[in-house]
C-alpha cells in the first residue's frame, strides 16, 4: 500500500461499461470485529477483513495494548482475545488512531472502563481537528477522565474510570458514540440502558448478539439496548462483506454513465446503511439488490442500470442511515436537473473534513449553484455542465469521500481534475483506483 502523498489527474470522461466486480470490505465492521475479538475470550477467526490504514492502525493500538494479532493468509486474520477488562499498556504510552475517527470513539470506549488505564491518545493532523466532547463526555459518566480538562481534541490523556457503573443514555444519529457506550458497558457494573431516538448503524449489536446474558435488544419504535456488565464475550467467527458506502461511488459513476451497468458482488446490505440506494431508488435509480444472505450481516449483490433520475428529496430521518454517503448523493444532484434538497446533515462538518462546505465549493467550479445553511443543502442539479478549459483543484483535506467524489465528477463531466492527497483513499478504499481503471477510467497518478 503506498505511504507517500500523490495526486490523481483526471480530464477524460469514462466509456460505456457492462462490468461485475467487488469492493473493498466494510471499514465499520472491520474494525470492530477486531476491537471486539480483543476483549472476547479465546481465539476469534476474522476473514474477509479490509486491508487498509484505518484497520492497521486498529492492529498497532491493540498490540500496544498487549493483544496478540496473527494473519493468517490474506484478508484473514486470528485474535487472541484477552477477555474484558483485560486490555494493558505502560503509563504514557501513546496510541495513535491515525485518520480514524472511529476506532478513537470506540477504542475510547473500551478504554474507559478498563482497569489502570493512563495513555496518551493521538492522531493525524485530520482528526486531531474533529470534536470530542461528546464521546468524552459520555465516558465521563462512567468515571473515565481526560486530561487537559475542558479541551475537546487530540492528543490528550485518558484515565480509566477505577469503579465503572452502568449508565441510562438516550443515542441519537451518532452510530459511533452509541457503540462507545455499548463497550465501556461491557466491563462496567451493573446494567446500561440505551434507548435509540433514532436507529442508526447497528453493525456492534449485531457481533454481540449471540451473547444472549450480556447483550440484549428489545425492539420496537425505539429499541432498547440492555448491557449486563462484567460477563462473558465468546470468541467470533466473522466474515466481512463488502462496503456498501465504497459500492455507492460505483452505483452513482454507473447511474451517471449512458449505456453502463454493474454488478457490485457480495456487498453489506444492512438497512441501516442502504438510506443511499434507498433515496436513489425513491427517485427513480434502476437499482435491484439481489442473492439476499443472511450470516452476521444482511449480504446480497447490487445490480445498477444507468438511467435519468429524478432530483434527490432527502429528508433528516436519512442522515443516520446515509452518513457517508452525502458526498456522492451530492455529486449525482448536481448532475440530475431540478432542485434536491438535503435535511438534518449538521453532523457533516465534523467528518473528516466539513463535508457540506467543501463539496459546495467543488460544485459551484464546475457551475453548479449550492445553498446551503447548518443543517440542510439546496443543490440546483443541471443534465449537463459547460466545459471547462482550467483545471479544477481540489484539496481533500484528509477526507477519502471528498477524493474519491471528486474523481467521480471529473470521470462523468470530462472536466479536468488534479486531486491531491489521493492517498487519503486508502483509508477505506484500497482498490478504489484499479476499480475505476478496470471500468475503463482514464487518470493519471502524480507522485
Amino acid at each position: 500500500m503506498p505511504k507517500k502523498s500523490f495526486a490523481v489527474i483526471a480530464s477524460k470522461k469514462i466509456r460505456s461499461f457492462k462490468k461485475v466486480i467487488q469492493v473493498d470490505s466494510d471499514k465499520s465492521i472491520s474494525i470492530r470485529s477486531f476491537l471486539i475479538g480483543a476483549i472476547s475470550h479465546n481465539i476469534s477467526q476474522i476473514k474477509n477483513v479490509l486491508e487498509s490504514e484505518d484497520i492497521y492502525s486498529t492492529i498497532k493500538c491493540l498490540k500496544k495494548l498487549g493483544v496478540k494479532i496473527k494473519k493468517i493468509k490474506k484478508r484473514e486474520y486470528s485474535i487472541y482475545g484477552k477477555g474484558l477488562g483485560s486490555l494493558y499498556a505502560k503509563n504514557n504510552t501513546e496510541l495513535n488512531f491515525g485518520n480514524s475517527g472511529t476506532l478513537a470513539r470506540l477504542i475510547l470506549g473500551i478504554l474507559s472502563t478498563t482497569p489502570d488505564i493512563n495513555l496518551k491518545i493521538n492522531g493525524d493532523k485530520s482528526l486531531v481537528k474533529r470534536d470530542m466532547s461528546k464521546l468524552i463526555f459520555l465516558m465521563n459518566r462512567f468515571g473515565a477522565e481526560f486530561f487537559p480538562k475542558n479541551r475537546f481534541k487530540l492528543p490528550l490523556r485518558i484515565v480509566s474510570s477505577e469503579m465503572p457503573v452502568g449508565i441510562y443514555y438516550k443515542a441519537g444519529i451518532s452510530a459511533q458514540l452509541k457503540s462507545a457506550v455499548i463497550l465501556a458497558a461491557l466491563n462496567s457494573f451493573g446494567t446500561t440502558r440505551i434507548y435509540e431516538e433514532a436507529k442508526s448503524r447497528d453493525h456492534t449489536e449485531n457481533i454481540l448478539i449471540k451473547n444472549k446474558k450480556t447483550f440484549k435488544v428489545k425492539k420496537g419504535d425505539k429499541n432498547t439496548l440492555i448491557i449486563n456488565g462484567k460477563n462473558y464475550l465468546n470468541c467470533l467467527k466473522l466474515t466481512i462483506p463488502g462496503d456498501p458506502s465504497s459500492a455507492a461511488f460505483i452505483t452513482a459513476l454507473t447511474l451517471l454513465n449512458k449505456n453502463s451497468s454493474i454488478r457490485i458482488k457480495k456487498v453489506g446490505l444492512n438497512p441501516r446503511r442502504t438510506g443511499f440506494y434507498q433515496l436513489l431508488k425513491k427517485s427513480g435509480a434502476n437499482i435491484l439488490f439481489k442473492n439476499i444472505k443472511r450470516q452476521n450481516e444482511i449480504t446480497g449483490d447490487i445490480l445498477v442500470k444507468s438511467g435519468r433520475i429524478k432530483s434527490i428529496k432527502a429528508s433528516a430521518k436519512y442522515y443516520p442511515i446515509t452518513t457517508d454517503e452525502y458526498p456522492i448523493l451530492f455529486v449525482l444532484a448536481a448532475l440530475t436537473p431540478g432542485i434536491s434538497i438535503f435535511k438534518g446533515i449538521t453532523d457533516l462538518a465534523n467528518k473528516e473534513s466539513n463535508r457540506i462546505q467543501e463539496m459546495k465549493k467543488i460544485l459551484k467550479k464546475v457551475g453548479i449553484r449550492c445553498i446551503t445553511n447548518k443543517s440542510g443543502m439546496k443543490i440546483y442539479g443541471k443534465a449537463k455542465v459547460k466545459k471547462i478549459n482550467k483545471i479544477i483543484k481540489v484539496d481533500p483535506h484528509g477526507d477519502h469521500r471528498i477524493a474519491m467524489s471528486s474523481l467521480i465528477l471529473s470521470l462523468i463531466t470530462g472536466i479536468p481534475f488534479v486531486i491531491k492527497n489521493f492517498n487519503t483513499v486508502y483509508t477505506s478504499s484500497p482498490s478504489f483506483l484499479k476499480i475505476i481503471k478496470s471500468l475503463g477510467g482514464s487518470f493519471e497518478v502524480k507522485k
